[in-house]
């Protein structure tokens, strides 16, 4: 009896113990990694000295391409700009954050374009009596519905293009749809300006190289004697006539 008490005892000892040993083990469930929240700046990006452009509830800092107030035909809907589409061309609708102005920076920012639909992303913009429109200063990263859009796009002419001047690499472009969300980047310093799209790389060039200003003579630019010229200056978004919605705009100063 003595003999088979001590053996129940160890029995009991040891499956307490495996147990224990398989609770021990047990993996705590994976946490999800937190998801960075519309229009704000995660502690990272603040200490490396990004600025936040837009919170996705007013509209400060912003007013229309050479005027003093913010313009009707951009409201905030969801928490992103929208223009309304308003604008009866490519001159008239645009604004600009005229709160400060650029040089060498680099700018994240999202957008999303309706079907058929066509605006910009502009930079190094000046305003004044003879300049009807952004794109008449400001070098264009094109924001288009490459798919859907009715007219014959030329290669620089289509999504992530440095308007009409340098041709997205097509082959390795990633574009989504009209309705969903892209989100550009822009890293531009006097020695090179790189544009990415859904994080691939679209275009690379060298700002006032004797290649650039070739590009510029065979474009429509050898018309616009102030495109390109200014070495800072605004950013804008364009008004084309056709609803876009940006947001996450975010931007640092290099």
């Amino acid at each position: 009896m003595k003999r088979n008490s001590v053996l129940v005892l160890s029995l009991s000892v040891l499956l307490a113990g495996t147990f224990a040993c398989g609770e021990t083990k047990t993996a705590a469930p994976a946490t999800e990694a937190p998801v960075s929240a519309d229009n704000a700046l995660t502690p990272a990006e603040k200490e490396a000295g990004w600025i936040l452009l837009f919170d996705g509830k007013n509209t400060t800092g912003w007013r229309g391409f050479n005027q003093d107030a913010f313009p009707a035909g951009w409201v905030i809907e969801d928490g992103a700009l929208k223009a309304l589409g308003t604008a009866a061309d490519a001159t008239g609708g645009d604004i600009v954050f005229g709160a400060d102005s650029f040089g060498n920076f680099e700018l994240s920012i999202d957008w999303k374009i309706s079907p058929g639909g066509n605006s910009g992303i502009l930079y190094h913009v000046k305003e004044g009596k003879d300049y009807p429109a952004t794109y008449y200063t400001g070098p264009e990263y094109q924001v288009i519905d490459d798919i859907g859009y009715p007219g014959k796009l030329n290669p620089g002419q289509k999504a992530g293009a440095d308007y009409d001047m340098y041709a997205p690499d097509s082959a390795t472009k990633v574009l989504h749809p009209a309705g969903e969300w892209n989100q550009s980047r822009i890293v531009f310093t006097a020695e090179k300006a790189d544009y990415f799209l859904n994080g691939k790389q679209t275009v690379s060039f060298v700002p006032w190289s004797d290649d650039w200003n070739q590009h510029r003579a065979n474009a429509k630019w050898k018309d616009f004697p102030g495109y390109g010229q200014a070495r800072t200056g605004l950013l804008g978004l364009q008004d084309h006539g056709q609803a876009v919605w940006y947001k996450n705009i975010k931007i640092r100063k290099l």
